[in-house]
């Protein structure tokens, strides 16, 4: 493995891809220590980590979003908001695509439209950045009880730079992304995620070590016993190996190429296979049920903490179901979501169609099967059974920092990252940019990492 790892480093062109990439993700750390001077970042801090401690509906929302956008709203600094400006902006051009023809239009024409696609993007996320900077701002000095911002600075001319701040640092890390996508190693938002999630570990750690070893110590039975770190341990390494069987599992179809006679000689008849992903939609269809889920959470404990919903029965359940406890309901809806954000992703990657039509014009077609509408009929019907085991896949990957925390009790940044999202995200990313970079090895006659 270390004589792999070295090779790495032998070829030129991709150790300076490495690097790079590792210097420009350094950057984006650094730039999460650089805050905004409007901000007394000491009171904030103590602000947002005793509304999170206390299962509050915006703490809870806070914890998800800076889970997905790679932030810290704990510490408002120039990267405040992440990328999940750009990422939103991404996802509505895409959903666009499929039912604006201009935009679908541009999808078809190849490098030329994607590169037209990526500038409409740019612009969109520079939109919803400041507006969600602006508003972010505007909550801060909406908080009379703690003088989070400074009194010389709450004017409209600070309250307005320091969102073009905010919006700026969002800006650069799509340029990061960008050049990370082009002269680095790897998928570059993707990579500014996980690297979020990554420099969560010394928390969860450090949570990880208080909750069961400094306060009561190590011992046998109880809430804190070491019976519940041994099932943490074996359902963190259970999660990784199904995350990995999932995200390479393919449900390959066979496809027989037609012969050609030409002269003497026969071209074609080679028999291959069409690989069909069994988790298409990848992890949207989480942060898209996530996304959807903090807005139940937020009106129930709102109208829970008026005087007539603490009279009413079912809203102080359903404040509890959506709020702190993340009950029967909450996951009830969580997987409802999920599986349906997961057919609506597949049937806007995935045109069973087009895939037909291009098999047809490349002469190709799958035995047993006619080519055109019925090889159409017959991927589609192949799509639909295997996004429904995806499906469940991630549903029960969803809800398993839920379950882990309402069951071991434990703290939720320990929940997040020993089991769940985070974690689908992050072996998801790795699995890619391991292959990355077995492709330059493999390119240049050298073993890949994967190999045995």
């Amino acid at each position: 493995m270390f004589a792999k790892f070295a090779t790495i480093f032998k070829i030129p062109e991709l150790r300076r891809k490495i690097f790079l990439t590792l210097f420009l993700l350094f950057v984006y750390r650094l730039g999460f220590y650089i805050t905004l001077p409007n901000i007394n970042q000491s009171v904030m801090k103590d602000s947002f980590e005793s509304m999170k401690e206390q299962n509050s509906a915006l703490g809870n929302t806070l914890k998800m979003v800076e889970l997905f956008s790679a932030s810290n709203f704990g510490n408002s600094t120039i990267f405040g908001l992440g990328i999940m400006p750009y990422i939103s902006a991404s996802i509505i051009l895409q959903l666009l695509g499929s039912v604006y023809p201009p935009l679908e239009k541009l999808q078809k024409e190849g490098e030329a439209g994607r590169k037209k696609i990526n500038e409409y993007t740019r612009y969109l996320t520079v939109v919803l950045c400041f507006f969600q900077s602006l508003m972010w701002i505007r909550f801060l000095a909406a908080e009379i009880d703690k003088p989070i911002i400074y009194a010389e600075w709450a004017g409209f001319w600070p309250t307005f730079f320091a969102a073009w701040t905010m919006t700026a640092g969002t800006v650069f890390l799509m340029w990061i992304g960008e050049q990370i996508d082009e002269y680095g190693i790897g998928n570059g938002i993707s990579l500014l995620i996980m690297a979020g999630i990554l420099a969560r570990i010394p928390n969860a750690i450090q949570a990880l070590s208080k909750d069961f070893f400094l306060n009561e110590g190590v011992h046998i039975g109880g809430d804190r016993g070491i019976e519940r770190l041994l099932i943490l341990a074996a359902l963190f390494l259970a999660v990784i190996v199904a995350v990995i069987v999932i995200t390479q599992g393919q449900r390959r179809i066979p496809t027989q190429s037609a012969k050609h006679v030409r002269g003497r000689r026969v071209w074609g008849g080679q028999r291959q296979y069409l690989p069909l992903r069994v988790n298409q939609a990848g992890v949207m269809p989480i942060i898209f049920a996530s996304s959807l889920l903090m807005f139940p959470n937020l009106l129930f404990q709102w109208i829970h903490g008026t005087e007539w919903g603490r009279e009413r029965w079912v809203i102080t359940q359903l404040s509890n179901s959506f709020g702190g406890e993340k009950g029967y309901i909450y996951n009830v809806c969580y997987i409802a979501l999920i599986y349906f954000f997961c057919y609506f992703w597949t049937a806007i990657t995935f045109n069973p169609k087009d895939m037909a039509n291009n098999l047809k014009d490349y002469g190709s077609f799958i035995p047993g099967h006619r080519p055109g509408r019925r090889t159409a009929d017959y991927l589609e019907r192949v799509m639909v059974r295997i996004t429904y085991v995806g499906a469940a896949f991630l549903a029960l990957v969803a809800v398993i920092p839920t379950v882990v925390q309402n069951f071991l009790n434990i703290d939720f940044v320990i929940a997040s990252f020993f089991g769940g999202t985070g974690l689908l995200i992050v072996v998801s990313v790795a699995l890619d940019l391991v292959q990355k970079i077995d492709s330059h090895l493999v390119m240049r006659n050298y073993g890949g990492l994967l190999e045995s």
